[in-house]
């Protein structure tokens, strides 16, 4: 009897030790607009072109793949900005079929808070939730869907994503995102926070920690949002939104990632210099949602083509750059092969 209580007693042990020890990585990229039909359909990849085929083992390589779909995924829907000229119109109108390789990819989690989440309206926004439920790909950061928890191989996530736009929870408002974040952090296991937010383009390159402004928009100050959301419970932050990649941060073991740039956006976007970077950033963290290490792999993309392998590894030494300059204090190593560590 006692030795079966014994045993017992071990293996409840041996079960704790062992959910102590898990670890959990994930994948995130920034900007994903995989082509638009509006103005015209010339704005489109051959329809059965993989937008991601170059850079599947990279996005695969995790337990959990994050991206920010930078516009509407919709058939239908009017564009909802008043242009002059459509042809100078940024509007992104992704067709539903596109869906289909974000699944195949394996996309768990994407952002919908952004400035071109809008840009067909109510019914762009009903179209891209509705499509990306019939993929199974889980997403937040509209009003009525501010929030989402979904399990994958035994963890519960909470996810929730802001900006500062309109349709979109506010990343300028600080005090409600904390009360957002405090909510669901009892209910998840690992906690995401996403935001779309400060200025834009290769002029924009650092974290300023104060509040930035760009054409008279207040694009929040995105260092005291992060540290203010991993005061409150999340375990990362993932940030986009510049259009190019800023530096990386750990705060208080949490990892921060002020910009992911663009990642895959076919056609219509700005793409010189360092705007065409398009990392992909892989995090390892405990179940505690620490940060145990990571690596960068750099991709880039032209106009004409997707995310495809940079041999220069661009990306990972403009971020490595960046980190050391606009945060000297927080020790992260850096090594040649683009991982990166806590100096202990």
């Amino acid at each position: 009897m006692k030795k079966n209580l014994l045993i017992i007693i071990l293996v409840i042990f041996s079960l704790k030790l062992l959910a102590q020890e898990k670890k959990i990585s994930i994948v995130a990229v920034g900007d994903i607009m995989m082509g638009t039909s509006f103005p015209s359909r010339n704005y489109l990849l051959p329809k059965n072109k993989n937008p991601f085929a170059d850079v599947m083992s990279e996005l695969q390589s995790g337990d959990l793949l994050f991206g920010n779909l930078e516009g509407s995924l919709t058939d239908i829907g009017k564009n909802a900005k008043h242009c002059k000229d459509v042809n100078k119109c940024y509007s992104f109108k992704m067709p539903s079929y596109l869906a289909d390789y974000l699944e195949l990819v394996g996309f768990d989690v994407v952002s919908i808070a952004n400035n071109h989440i809008g840009d067909f309206g109510k019914t762009g926004i009903f179209e891209t939730k509705k499509n990306l439920d019939k993929h199974n790909i889980k997403h937040a950061g509209v009003y009525g869907n501010e929030t989402v928890i979904f399990e994958k191989d035994g963890v519960t996530y909470g996810f929730c994503a802001f900006a500062p736009n309109r349709d979109t929870p506010k990343l300028t408002d600080i005090t409600k995102a904390v009360k957002t974040v405090k909510n669901l952090t009892n209910k998840v296991d690992i906690l995401i926070v996403s935001f779309h937010g400060g200025a834009e383009g290769d002029k924009h390159t650092h974290v300023t920690r104060k509040t930035e402004k760009f054409y008279g928009e207040n694009r929040g100050n995105v260092y005291k949002f992060a540290h203010a959301v991993i005061d409150a419970g999340a375990d990362v932050v993932l940030g986009h939104g510049p259009h190019v990649p800023r530096a990386i941060e750990v705060y208080k073991d949490k990892f921060i990632a002020y910009s992911l740039g663009n990642f895959c956006t076919y056609g219509r976007f700005s793409l010189s210099g360092v705007k065409a970077y398009a990392p992909i950033v892989k995090i390892t963290i405990d179940n505690n949602g620490n940060f145990i290490n990571g690596q960068i792999f750099s991709a880039r993309q032209t106009k004409q083509k997707c995310p495809f392998p940079d041999d220069n590894n661009s990306a990972f030494k403009l971020i490595r750059s960046l980190t050391k300059t606009d945060f000297p204090e927080v020790p992260l190593i850096f090594d040649e092969n683009g991982n990166f560590y806590l100096k202990k």
